[in-house]
């Protein structure tokens, strides 16, 4: 847990209305010359030690991985503040083309780490907001920093802030026709690994509650798929009611009231809708085709969903208490694993095609359809808390091929493995943690 005040006291005032408008980054579809950055050396007042340089450093990378900014190094740096409260030499920063400027102290004290930040648009000479501290204990030093980088990050670029979450995923181990699944979560840089499944069960497909707090999944560990809900914080875990037939793709509601699934009964595959308090539940799909991977619109009125009604796999809407889908894909190949944007303005998706694998996104309505992704096989997209990047399994071709996580920003842009050790799939984005 974290905690965060402003630093009214420090004499920090809202940005100014500069002549050109404040310093922003405008993140359109054409490409971006990264934004040049400076991060001051951090002040430490009082037993910071080694975490000076380890929250400095992860509010520079937060930043830098987004592809939208550009540190520059310290060995350029004129300016040498000798506190956090010294004045800002902005001429000194604007001869090296620093155009923002992040200035930061770290402190540790009673078993927490104190890290507050201020940011200045430096050719416009004035800060960009108040100044802000976080706090978290020791062992979570990490989420402080994300979230003094988070608010860099919005006031930069107008967007919300990801870098303070979880990914749920799963780990892959052993050969290709016998693999050993387990579920893990981590920050979402690929730091902070937490087992909460062991292998000895096929495990698939992971997804957050929308607090954060539980975890849907799939399990063979009875020999057929099973729907599953666990408490992430004890790992108690159990079963989603006694479905007659093999239950999977289980997905919360916005406000966690209901859980969407797909339960195949008599080889006929239709969406169910669970009750999460009392398990009862209803169908809402009734057809001879194959339904399944569906998600909810963020306001919960709308869910989108895979259905091969129309002869091949292609991508539908339909009201969240059922009722006659839409159909929104109509590319060649084949749609599958839909989720809807947390903006509730797009609806990202897996297309195969002419022997290669896409992550695309569209419009709710299926227009402005995007590739961003182009691979021997990429699947599984999943959303960052504000809407602006994908993470997705992208698996390596050949007979021993492996899967790794990868994110893109939704412009098709930066590109990027996720840094975590093995072979990893099934990722789901949680949401900002409090």
């Amino acid at each position: 847990m974290t905690s965060v005040m402003a630093l009214a006291g420090l004499g920090l005032a809202a940005p100014v209305q500069a002549q050109d408008g404040p310093l922003r980054i405008e993140i359109t579809n054409g490409v971006i010359e990264p934004m040049p950055f400076a991060i001051a050396a951090f002040h430490d007042e009082g037993g910071a030690g080694e975490y000076l340089a380890q929250v400095q450093n992860l509010i520079a990378a937060d930043l830098t991985g987004t592809g939208l900014f550009r540190e520059i190094p310290a060995s350029a740096h004129i300016a040498r503040p000798e506190s956090f409260d010294a004045p800002v030499s902005y001429e000194d920063w604007k001869a090296i083309n620093a155009q923002a400027l992040v200035t930061g102290a770290v402190r540790v004290e009673g078993g927490k780490v104190l890290v507050k930040f201020r940011l200045f648009d430096v050719f416009a000479g004035q800060p960009l907001g108040d100044g802000m501290q976080f706090d978290a204990g020791t062992g979570n030093w990490r989420r402080a920093a994300h979230k003094a980088a988070d608010q860099v990050y919005a006031r930069l670029t107008g967007e919300g802030p990801y870098f303070d979450s979880r990914v749920a995923f799963v780990q892959e181990s052993g050969p290709k026709d016998a693999r050993r699944k387990r579920i893990g979560i981590m920050d979402y840089d690929g730091a902070n690994v937490k087992w909460l499944t062991d292998d000895s069960a096929l495990v698939l497909k992971p997804r957050f509650s929308p607090d954060g707090s539980r975890l849907l999944y799939t399990s063979y560990a009875s020999g057929f798929p099973q729907a599953m809900v666990m408490d992430v914080n004890s790992l108690a875990a159990r079963s989603l009611g006694q479905q007659q037939g093999m239950s999977f793709s289980p997905r919360f509601s916005p406000d966690g009231r209901w859980i969407l699934y797909s339960l195949e009964q008599g080889g006929n595959t239709d969406i169910y809708q669970m009750d999460a308090a009392s398990g009862a539940q209803r169908a809402l799909t009734n057809a001879p085709s194959i339904e399944t991977s569906p998600s909810y619109s963020p306001d919960g009125r709308q869910i989108v969903f895979e259905s091969d009604r129309s002869g091949t796999p292609q991508l539908y809407i339909m009201g969240a208490n059922g009722g006659e889908p839409k159909r929104i894909s109509f590319g060649d190949g084949r749609y599958g694993t839909p989720v809807w944007s947390p903006r509730g303005d797009m609806i990202a998706f897996t297309r195969q095609v002419n022997g290669k694998f896409h992550i695309g996104v569209m419009r709710t309505d299926g227009s402005e359809e995007k590739m961003l992704t182009e691979s021997f096989l990429d699947e599984g997209p999943t959303w960052a808390p504000n809407g602006r990047v994908v993470m997705f399994t992208r698996v390596t071709p050949g007979g021993n091929g492996q899967p790794f996580l990868h994110s893109v920003d939704i412009t098709g842009r930066n590109m990027r493995p996720v840094k975590i050790s093995g072979a990893a799939s099934d990722p789901d984005w949680g949401p900002l943690l409090p």
